[in-house]
């Protein structure tokens, strides 16, 4: 099991930039798959949409097709951090945003595939 927490979120205007944070803790997660996902506004948390993952070793990443090209999913492994870098931020990309991890993930884009769960950050983009 591994600790996550989430930082960075907040207001920005559609068409900024912002970054998250989700701090790493617990056993060695070199064999892990990150994952960030979203739940927009009066959407329940078991519907959570997935954003981005990536792999730790070898750093592999797959990207939902709504962030494809402005979201980037990266780690730094002496930091023990993950990031999602938002690019060109619109009004839809309101949501609080979930830091996940998940061991022997193959099908990265399932929220049942990962087992440990940050506690989120909200963003909202105003128009």
């Amino acid at each position: 099991q591994v600790q996550l927490v989430e930082s960075g979120g907040g207001l920005v205007q559609a068409g900024d930039s912002a970054r998250l944070s989700c701090a790493i803790s617990g056993r060695p997660f070199n064999m892990y798959t990150m994952a960030w996902f979203r739940q927009a506004p009066g959407k329940d948390r078991d519907f959570v949409d997935f954003v981005a993952a990536i792999k730790w070793s070898g750093g592999s990443t797959v990207y939902s097709d709504s962030v494809k090209g402005r979201f980037t999913i990266s780690l730094d492994n002496s930091r023990k951090m993950v990031y999602l870098q938002m690019n060109a931020l619109k009004p839809e990309d309101t949501a609080k945003y979930y830091c996940a991890a998940g061991l022997e993930v193959t099908r990265p884009k399932l929220r049942s595939a990962y087992d440990d769960w940050g506690r989120g950050t909200q963003v909202t983009v105003s128009s």
